[in-house]
């Protein structure tokens, strides 16, 4: 039913995602009135009406890491490349995969022909760059490309090479991400603010009205790829006449919605409502596995956890199914797995499986005579604002008091945690999570030395700086399973497992892939 998942979830600054958790954990108590006008939204039968949790703050997907303004606008705006289902880049608006010179500096990249822009012209390489330029300006991932970028220039009128100081292996995963992305504009838009809308997808914006809905309508004139649709890539086609992405921040109003067939489709709904949506005719639930992980940090610059081995032992003491359990309610929503990326990405595996979820008491005490561990305790920095990293605490300190661990548990707001992780004096592990990416170097902030954590060994710089180095993808997923080797050993994070996220929608919506990025060309009635 679900296919693998990445993204994108837009990141706070902090390294969250506003596509987090909480929303799911939300009550979900029936509630029978709808949104104020929400009923002068219901058009023919060849609209789709879509419920979103909230407002866009704007429609520009470069102004903002927020979902939203992606979501809806990545039916108006297409990139150079994509992901497909199994999490692999592919061309979009690019012809083919980039070649890439031997030490991956330059890109040569075609652009497809006779692709039309909502304005009627043929999209070309002007286009192309002007998008990109804007891109890096404004974004964060453009930014980081920019540190980097030497030149861009135009190959004739569909050709593009970009030129690069140092090599950037995950170039085209930085463009893919839809998520504050490099969506590809026509260039006599290009402007900050944007105040047209104006792309290359099966889509064309017509309206917005704050607070009430953004209408999107098909476009008659769109260039569709020939290659078979899988997760983002391949063939697009507007089989609804028109997306009409309506504002319904209660989650459970856009659940009573879906139920009664006014939307036909509700993102982000509490997992309690999975029981009712699955047994009611009307309606089926959508479920994204994995669409995102948490994970616990560890102080490895000072304290008790600067010590490997206490946190060797820290880690072989947790029962991460337990703690997943408490914290989703249901294994319907979770997986215990030490794999840090789905079976389907070229970054998968297994390496960690002889220390992950075995709970080993005997053996963690052994470890701890050995240390002559003092009964200093472990203390676990949480917060309630996010419940189920608070249910995962409570568990992990059953855990390691069964192990011979004294705990100390400091439950704090989340700005608070925030502000004190930030302090090596002041905590040995914290709770967090992360969206899925298909990248190991955009989460967790860890395999960096600046975050929190402060994790910097010649070990992790040796696996890493090979990493780093290999452009090859087939060849950087073996490079990946010797990091991840590294992070069992040294434990400067632990990946609990994964969870998933729960839509809905009507029974007779058809066509729609369950991604993390909820797209709905080829969906229709």
């Amino acid at each position: 039913m679900a296919k693998p998942a990445f993204l994108n979830g837009a990141r706070t600054s902090d390294g969250f995602s506003r596509r987090d958790i909480a929303r799911l954990m939300a009550g979900a108590g029936a509630l029978s009135i709808l949104p104020a006008g929400t009923s002068a939204v219901a058009q023919s039968a060849n609209s789709l009406n879509l419920a979103m949790i909230g407002e866009p703050q704007t429609l520009d997907p470069m102004a903002s890491t927020a979902d939203l303004p992606s979501l809806i606008m990545q039916h108006v705006y297409e990139s150079l490349y994509t992901f497909d289902a199994s999490l692999n880049p592919q061309p979009m608006l690019a012809t083919t995969m980039p070649k890439v010179s031997a030490d991956g500096l330059t890109y040569e990249i075609e652009i497809r022909k006779n692709v039309k822009l909502h304005s009627g012209r043929d999209l070309d390489v002007e286009d192309v760059i002007a998008s990109l330029k804007r891109w890096i300006d404004m974004t964060p991932r453009g930014k980081s490309v920019g540190t980097v970028l030497d030149k861009m220039e135009a190959k004739g009128t569909h050709g593009l090479t970009i030129k690069l100081k140092s090599p950037v292996p995950a170039l085209v995963i930085h463009m893919a991400l839809p998520s504050g992305y490099a969506g590809i504009m026509a260039k006599e838009t290009v402007a900050n603010p944007l105040t047209t809308y104006i792309g290359t997808g099966p889509y064309k914006f017509q309206e917005r009205k704050p607070d009430q809905y953004v209408v999107l309508t098909r476009f008659d004139g769109y260039s569709a790829r020939s290659e078979a649709a899988s997760g983002y890539a391949g063939k697009r086609e507007a089989k609804a006449a028109e997306l009409r992405f309506i504002p319904v921040p209660n989650a459970n109003t856009r659940v009573e919605g879906t139920l009664a067939g006014q939307y036909h489709f509700a993102d982000q709904v509490p997992v309690e409502a999975f029981r009712r949506i699955s047994s009611n005719p009307a309606a089926k639930p959508i479920l994204v596995m994995p669409f995102g992980f948490p994970y616990l940090v560890t102080n490895t610059k000072q304290g008790l956890f600067a010590d490997k081995k206490i946190r060797q032992a820290f880690q072989l003491a947790l029962n991460e199914t337990e703690m997943l359990m408490a914290a989703f309610g249901d294994d319907k929503f979770f997986r215990a797995t030490p794999a840090h990326f789905p079976s389907t990405s070229p970054f998968h595996s297994m390496v960690g499986e002889k220390v992950y979820n075995k709970a080993d008491t005997a053996a963690v005490k052994k470890m701890l005579a050995e240390v002559k561990y003092d009964g200093t305790p472990v203390r676990i920095l949480n917060s309630k604002q996010y419940e189920f990293h608070h249910n995962m605490a409570l568990v992990m300190a059953e855990n390691l008091k069964a192990a011979g661990f004294k705990v100390q548990l400091d439950v704090v707001d989340w700005a608070t945690l925030v502000q004190r992780r930030a302090d090596p004096a002041l905590y040995d592990v914290y709770i967090t999570h992360s969206s899925v990416y298909p990248e190991p170097m955009l989460s967790p902030p860890q395999l960096g030395t600046a975050a929190p954590g402060w994790w910097d060994t010649p070990a992790k710089a040796a696996v890493l700086t090979a990493f780093n180095a290999e452009s090859d993808p087939v060849k950087r997923g073996k490079l990946w399973a010797k990091v991840q080797e590294v992070i069992y050993d040294e434990v400067p994070y632990i990946r609990v497992g994964e969870f998933a996220a729960l839509s809905a929608s009507v029974a007779g919506l058809k066509g729609f892939v369950p991604m993390p990025m909820p797209s709905f060309w080829n969906v229709s009635l």
